[in-house]
């Protein structure tokens, strides 16, 4: 994945690792009078046909799976699962991303149709929409604070845990990528791992968490009782069909969602030319611009084109993903060398942030002391 480990741009700067600019001389407005005025309008029409044609996708590759794998050879099903697994968790992956648009109220004009729409898709596929809705904002309005930040909050280097540095090695490496892929997400949702620090326990499933405030308590129920809801029906597809057949089909897709949810946003908020702010340097634009886009080849457009439209999305997450390109593209001449896109591949990439973006510390002859770069161990 990836467009060939292609490591410099002339429209996106000499070289991917160089540090982004801190202080842009444009605003939020300049940006929006660049797009072109269409790229704002959101479409039920359009948007709904995105979700038939995954929805139709998943169910090609549901029915081929259920059909012909259990007719295969021993040696040849355990190699077409994988491939099944790959195939479905990337189509569920779209659908995901499209709830996600509901959340910013991307998909069509009317909110309660993006409500009900991306709660039915994130409930199937294990994901309180309301709740993560919700810190999901909090995280658009505080990108890389590192005092209001909702997730992906680096540590300084007096913080790094006695673990991390045992695991800074590469078997160590492989535990901590295949950890954060696997259970990240859960444990975000469970636990806050990650997250902005509270004064007690915080979660998405607790309407009284002090992640949400008193008007969304309500909706974080409603979040819960969705996911109570697929819980009971994947309840009854096991007793029904058996757990061995539910897993194969269902739970290992949906943690594959997960996974890949995961190893998006974490390239999209961990890289070397990205800096974080505390509270004497941190403001609105500057946290939205410290974001990178990814190239994942083929699976961009699967994606819905999240992964290549990163930077734009934090400037601008009403704009639906099927103007996201023309928009990014309209914007980048007023970014200049704010914009970054990286197309090392993916797995390459990967493991160069878990080595290479340990901790944080600001530069000790800089003025800005309130802004933190990464470094490695």
């Amino acid at each position: 994945m990836g467009a060939g480990g292609r490591m410099s741009d002339p429209s996106e700067g000499k070289n991917i690792l160089e540090r982004v600019p801190i202080d842009p001389p444009f605003s939020l407005s300049d940006l929006k009078k660049a797009i072109p005025a269409h790229c704002f309008e959101r479409s039920v029409i359009r948007s709904s046909y995105y979700v038939v044609h995954d929805l139709i996708v998943a169910y090609v590759f549901y029915f081929l799976a259920n059909t012909y794998i259990p007719l295969l050879p021993t040696p040849w099903a355990y190699l077409a699962w994988p491939v099944y697994w790959f195939c479905q968790a990337s189509i569920l992956t779209g659908l995901w991303v499209i709830g996600h648009e509901c959340g910013h109220h991307a998909f069509s004009d009317y909110q309660l149709i993006d409500d009900a729409v991306g709660f039915v898709l994130h409930s199937a596929l294990y994901t309180p929409y309301f709740s993560w809705k919700y810190s999901h904002r909090n995280h658009h309005a505080n990108t890389n604070s590192l005092d209001n930040d909702e997730v992906y909050i680096p540590k300084r280097k007096a913080k790094v845990a006695v673990y991390s540095k045992l695991l800074n090695n590469p078997p160590g490496r492989v535990f901590t990528l295949v950890f954060r892929l696997t259970l990240g997400f859960p444990l975000y949702l469970l636990t806050n791992i990650s997250g902005k620090k509270y004064g007690r326990f915080a979660n998405h499933f607790d309407p009284l968490s002090p992640i949400f405030t008193e008007r969304e308590r309500i909706q974080v129920v409603i979040s819960d009782i969705g996911i109570l809801a697929v819980l009971y029906a994947t309840k009854l597809l096991v007793e029904a069909k058996g757990a061995a057949w539910v897993t194969s089909m269902y739970l290992i897709p949906v943690l594959g969602v997960h996974m890949f949810f995961v190893l998006i946003t974490y390239l999209h908020h961990t890289h070397l030319s990205l800096p974080h702010y505390d509270s004497t340097e941190w403001n609105w634009i500057r946290g939205a611009l410290s974001t990178i886009d990814r190239d994942f080849g083929f699976l961009n457009r699967v994606f819905h084109d999240v992964t290549h439209t990163h930077v734009l999305h934090h400037l601008i997450s009403y704009i639906p993903h099927y103007h996201a390109k023309e928009a990014r593209d309209a914007i980048k001449p007023v970014l200049g060398e704010f914009y970054k896109i990286d197309r090392t591949p993916i797995f390459k990439a990967m493991w160069r942030e878990a080595k290479e973006c340990i901790y944080i510390e600001p530069d000790e002859d800089s003025e800005h002391k309130g802004t933190y770069w990464y470094h490695k161990m």
